[in-house]
């Protein structure tokens, strides 16, 4: 029986995407904006913060290597926010009845330290699940089986009683891998509700 729900954050809790700060520096060229998103501030760049390294540091190794994009470099952390367009519609009021029905919340995201804390406070589907790994504190990034394993050491979790919802497949993947059920994030708050149901049985919501 399926006790608790762990949900990523970026994409399920709340709209993050780059190209909602880069796409305006970039005077609305989405073919230079998606070059910069792929080839330079790139997803394989921005997990070592989500796996703990100083954006600092991390910024300023890519201006090092690129410095005709210093500056534009630099906005992914000045103007992080930029990229947040708000909690995700109908993801808070899901949390909500989950809760009232007796399941488990918890967080698992891949998230950077330096925001963090701050997203808490700014977002109510982030602030209101106090169970949670972050990948920044632990040095470890989904899809690697390790910080799965935490989390449910960390909380004295049964695999086969948790369902993980995430964005991406291959983070879903990993955790199927390891006895959890899966939820590929199907979009929409409305459009997960029917699976849940489905999956969770006589407990629905």
């Amino acid at each position: 029986m399926i006790k608790s729900i762990v949900f990523d954050y970026g994409n399920v809790l709340v709209d993050w995407n780059p190209a909602y700060l880069f796409l305006s520096e970039f005077e609305g060229d989405e073919e230079k904006c998606r070059y910069f998103t792929d080839h330079i501030c790139n997803r394989e760049w921005f997990t070592r913060m989500d796996r703990g390294e100083s954006m600092d540091v991390c910024v300023a190794e890519l201006q090092a290597q690129f410095p005709q994009y210093a500056d534009t470099i630099a906005l992914f952390r000045d103007r992080w926010f930029d990229m947040c367009h708000g909690d995700i519609p109908g993801m808070y009021e899901i949390i909500q009845d989950l809760k009232q029905k007796g399941y488990g919340i918890y967080g698992l995201t891949n998230w950077p330290a330096a925001t963090f804390t701050e997203a808490r406070r700014r977002f109510m589907t982030i602030g209101s699940i106090d169970n949670y790994v972050v990948s920044s504190s632990v040095y470890l990034a989904k899809p690697e089986p390790a910080i799965y394993l935490l989390l449910l050491s960390k909380y004295n979790l049964k695999a086969e009683e948790c369902v993980f919802i995430d964005d991406r497949k291959d983070n879903v993947d990993s955790a199927i891998s390891l006895g959890i059920k899966g939820i590929v994030y199907p979009g929409s708050a409305k459009e997960l509700v029917p699976i849940l149901n489905n999956l969770l049985g006589a407990r629905n919501f």
